[in-house]
């Protein structure tokens, strides 16, 4: 019987069973070696962000923040976590995992309701909290994920539009790791626009606050106010406040200034502006050369930005429309410099009625008064706390919602974030824009010979391969 057994293990088709049988039992061996091994390694390593809208994805911005942590910072999650979005658990893991200094800790409401009330949060809510500074913000989960209401009144449903994961979570752990925080006082009396929700967001990211002044009632600018706002006016200011913003900036001020259409003229804006070497040009600006889908008056800027105003920014996808043009010279003021950092191409023109002229347009300048001369080597301050610095935009569209919220590949918001911090030394931006969940369709506008290819091309070509291939299998 024994002999049976060891002549039939000498056969071929023994041999080739064991043979099979031990390289399954290596394979399956290898697969759960790799399994273990796998499951050991870090969030952010074995986790791969497949979503369509890359909404796992986690920019360099953030890294640098989590890099830079020195003190412990805990995302304590006021949630069920079983029935809390998988979204949201999968992204605060492999962001957590980007810093050994950030810790997340669940506590489930409903067992724990005490602790709502203790720590005065809601449910669904994320507090975030720096051991070492003690100051503490929120990020409620209606943040992270944002509904759009307003699809309600079309589809009869409240469909999600943005996910801002990223943005909420890192401008919380600059807040509470931060001990700066800057104010912009926005003006009004002069017909001013508004910001929008999208601008009052990214300003919030990066931890400025916002209040609107009137120049005319208060007659003085407060004195925390680290940059004074004046957003698209259609009115004049008067020589009063013409004055008020000349001995701001005489003493380290920051002005920050976008064109809008003026009812009348502004000679008392235009005065000011002038005597920092930028004058207006009458009219709208057309470029020929760099336009969208050929309407000359929706221009994409040259862009020159550099250093902190281009930071961040990876393409030229800026667009302004209806644009006033500006054009800089020099002062008689040698404590003024002016750096231009959009223009037009040198097919600009500059329309207004029946008259156009063609030239190079400057569409966004900054212009810095320090209090010394540039000549003074040895007492030249190079402190932007102690420099007045203004900032020139010749068209609202740079942050009209009409345009930045229609076109999301722009970079309209990035540009503009980076003019507010480059303002200060001790501001970084953290502004990051949340990433869209709108539902996208891949479609073939133009069915013709690609489109039956791919339907009944491919398919027989596999057929008629297949054929070939068992006729000559057959006949071997």
């Amino acid at each position: 019987m024994l002999e049976k057994i060891k002549n039939s293990f000498k056969k071929a088709a023994s041999k080739n069973g064991s043979y099979s049988v031990g390289m399954i039992a290596l394979v399956i061996a290898i697969v759960v070696v790799v399994n273990l091994i796998a499951g050991q390694l870090p969030e952010n390593v074995k986790s791969v962000d497949v979503s369509d809208k890359k909404i796992y994805q986690i920019s360099n911005t953030s890294k640098k923040i989590l890099k830079k942590l020195d003190s412990e910072v805990t995302f304590t999650v006021y949630a069920q976590k079983k029935s809390t979005d998988d979204r949201i658990k999968t992204f605060l893991k492999k962001y957590a995992a980007l810093s050994d200094k950030v810790t997340v800790k669940w506590v489930d409401p409903v067992l724990h309701p005490g602790e709502l009330t203790k720590n005065n949060v809601e449910e669904n809510t994320i507090l975030v909290l720096n051991k070492k500074t003690k100051k503490n913000t929120t990020v409620s989960f209606s943040s992270i994920i944002v509904s759009d209401a307003s699809s309600y009144y079309t589809t009869g449903s409240v469909s999600e539009s943005e996910f801002d994961g990223e943005g909420q979570l890192t401008s919380a752990i600059n807040y509470v790791t931060s001990d700066t925080q800057k104010k912009i006082y926005y003006t009004t009396g002069h017909g001013e626009g508004t910001f929008s929700t999208s601008v009052t967001d990214l300003l919030g990211k990066s931890n400025i606050q916002e209040e609107e002044l009137n120049l005319v009632m208060k007659n003085k600018i407060p004195d925390d106010c680290d940059l004074l706002f004046m957003y698209a006016p259609t009115k004049d200011i008067t020589e009063d406040e013409a004055k008020l913003l000349n001995n701001y900036m005489n003493n380290g001020g920051k002005i920050y200034v976008i064109l809008g259409d003026a009812d009348k003229s502004q000679p008392n804006l235009n005065g000011f502006l002038k005597k920092y070497g930028i004058q207006k040009v009458n009219g709208y600006i057309a470029d020929t050369q760099r336009s969208y889908q050929g309407n000359y008056y929706y221009i994409f800027p040259e862009l020159s930005a550099t250093g902190d105003l281009g930071k961040g920014l990876s393409s030229d996808m800026v667009l302004l429309v209806n644009a006033h043009g500006l054009k800089v010279s020099e002062t008689k003021d040698d404590t003024i410099t002016t750096t231009e950092f959009m223009k037009t191409s040198s097919n600009g023109y500059a329309v207004d009625g029946e008259e156009q002229k063609q030239g190079t347009y400057t569409l966004g300048v900054v212009a810095e008064k320090s209090k010394n001369s540039s000549s003074d080597s040895e007492s030249t301050s190079t402190d932007k706390e102690d420099t007045g610095r203004l900032t020139v935009i010749s068209s609202d569209s740079l942050i009209n919602p009409d345009v930045t919220d229609n076109m999301s590949t722009l970079e309209n918001l990035d540009l503009f974030i980076n003019t507010i911090t480059a303002n200060y030394d001790d501001v970084e931006n953290v502004s990051i824009k949340a990433k869209s969940l709108q539902v996208t369709y891949n479609t073939v506008q133009h069915a013709g010979i690609i489109s039956l290819f791919i339907i009944f091309g491919i398919p027989l070509v596999i057929l008629v391969y297949g054929f070939i291939q068992w006729w000559k299998r057959r006949k071997a």
